[in-house]
């Protein structure tokens, strides 16, 4: 039977890859479908730890060290890739997220906070996908970007209105992009993750399954691999009459909306010193 999904012969670059969550999931994944997987990371170490194991199991994952909130950063990730066996074809942009401490009151968030969250959440996976679809229009090649969003981008955000809205912005971003790029045959898409198992996310939630079940439809968080699949699909050819769109990707968590308590904060907050000082 032939596979469905098939990247054989393309190279695919992931940015945030090495974190150990989506990013690494979603490298595997590809890589395990015939990709050449450019994956990029700031750190050595999470380079080191995450992608060289995969490497070390024969997968076609070149790592990249760089920082794509940069332009210096970007070109180097689209010169790997350029330069890898294979075609040139698509983008996940994984590399975002936020700290614990960008948690806070509307009242306290400065022009800093605001600032940093959009750069970190926006603009890197604006000019990240520029770069690649202006490559691939030079080539006069089809593509499929995707970028990762949040289910913050997609509802509420108390407490931390400067990431909902970052993540937000992505999803329009994601829209026009494809609308523009369409006739090139460049598709753009993206997934809005609910909570998910990941190391970043760890620090700030804790694992309690009978809130997990009141909370979320399915009755559980999810598994980097679970976001890392309608990725795989949005970028392969499955999906080839899909763009711009925004897949919810939440177990149900947005069907049920119960996630805040009483308070308005929400129920995943690790634990009481945290969710007072976000409110202080």
């Amino acid at each position: 039977m032939t596979n469905l999904i098939d990247f054989t012969g393309r190279t695919i670059i992931v940015t945030g890859a090495a974190g150990g969550g989506i990013g690494t999931a979603t490298a595997k994944m590809l890589a395990s479908a015939g990709a050449t997987v450019i994956a990029v990371s700031r750190s050595d170490e999470k380079l080191d730890a995450q992608i060289a194991p995969l490497v070390k199991d024969g997968l076609s994952i070149i790592p990249v060290k760089a920082d794509i909130s940069t332009d210096e950063g970007i070109a180097a990730a689209m010169d790997a890739a350029k330069n890898a066996d294979g075609t040139l074809y698509g983008l996940v942009n994984v590399a975002g997220g936020a700290a614990p401490q960008t948690w806070m009151r509307l009242e306290r968030v400065t022009r800093e906070d605001w600032r940093a969250l959009f750069h970190q959440n926006l603009e890197t996976m604006f000019f990240m996908s520029q770069a690649m679809a202006r490559e691939l229009r030079a080539q006069d090649l089809p593509g499929s970007i995707v970028s990762v969003s949040s289910i913050s981008g997609m509802n509420t955000a108390p407490f931390h209105i400067a990431y909902g809205t970052a993540k937000a912005a992505l999803v329009q971003t994601t829209r026009t992009m494809a609308t523009e790029l369409a006739l090139a045959n460049i598709r753009v898409n993206a997934v809005a993750p609910g909570t998910t198992i990941t190391e970043g996310s760890r620090a700030y939630i804790d694992d309690d399954v009978e809130r997990d079940r009141t909370a979320i439809a399915m009755g559980r968080r999810a598994e980097p691999s679970e976001q890392a699949g309608p990725i795989t699909f949005l970028l392969s050819d499955l999906s080839s009459y899909i763009t711009g769109q925004t897949i919810l990707v939440d177990g149900g968590l947005n069907l049920k909306w119960t996630h805040l308590g009483a308070d308005n904060t929400s129920l995943f907050l690790k634990n009481e010193d945290f969710r007072a000082a976000i409110k202080a």
